[in-house]
């Protein structure tokens, strides 16, 4: 397969089988990496070209599309083609079982409808089940950022995430918050200030069956909140 074919297989696969915010069935390699970003600043010349933007001469923008397209694949867009982060568990081995609150974990994603960044915070709430594995605190925010490396819509952020959680550790419960700034809101239509956030919160298991489990998680989220001030 020539590299112009390999590079059509790879858009065409992308276009066929998933949304702006699923991974690819197979994560990208290196050659297909490079092969993306090189289809995709060619594309993006053509962008700055109908704006009328000299990329060609202006010093400001000559590298402009490859730095982009590079953004893109590496880095806004890498939850998509990157495999999810390794993860270590642990044994439950004393058997706990009371609510592990942990936050707050750094969100930066990208809007699927502006193509626009998203920034704020998210808190995990785990109640695990005594039989069942613990992750690595730290395994948290990166299973954040993995899906965070998307176009995205908030409401599906944290759905993502939490079932992935449960998929990956059964807890008992389980509860993940997000509070962001929209700048498709801050920086267009409306201008809102920085101040306005979206907030939404997935609950499942006892964490959804239980109020008492709802209100302890949204009070360590305050307390949390407060602190990192």
């Amino acid at each position: 397969m020539t590299h112009q074919a390999n590079v059509l297989a790879l858009v065409e696969e992308a276009i066929i089988a998933r949304r702006s915010n699923e991974a690819l069935d197979v994560p990208l390699d290196a050659a297909g990496e490079d092969a993306m970003i090189e289809a995709a600043a060619r594309k993006i010349e053509e962008l700055l070209d109908i704006l009328l933007i000299d990329h060609q001469n202006d010093h400001n923008t000559r590298d402009t599309p490859r730095r982009v397209a590079k953004m893109l694949v590496r880095e806004l867009l890498r939850g998509r083609f990157a495999p999810p982060p390794a993860l270590t568990e642990f044994k439950n081995a004393e058997n706990f079982d009371h609510l592990i609150v942990t936050g707050p974990i750094a969100v930066r994603s990208t809007c699927a409808h502006h193509l626009m960044p998203i920034y704020g915070t998210a808190y995990i709430g785990i109640l695990p089940a005594k039989e069942g594995n613990i992750l690595g605190l730290s395994k948290y925010d990166r299973i954040v950022d993995h899906f965070a490396a998307r176009f995205q819509i908030q409401e599906e952020l944290v759905k993502q995430i939490s079932n992935f959680i449960v998929d990956l550790t059964r807890p008992r419960g389980l509860a993940v918050r997000i509070s962001a700034v929209h700048m498709c809101k801050t920086h267009r239509g409306v201008r809102a200030g920085h101040d306005s956030r979206m907030v939404n919160t997935s609950f499942h298991g006892e964490m959804l069956e239980s109020r008492d489990l709802r209100e302890e998680f949204l009070r360590e989220c305050a307390t949390l909140e407060q602190s990192a001030r």
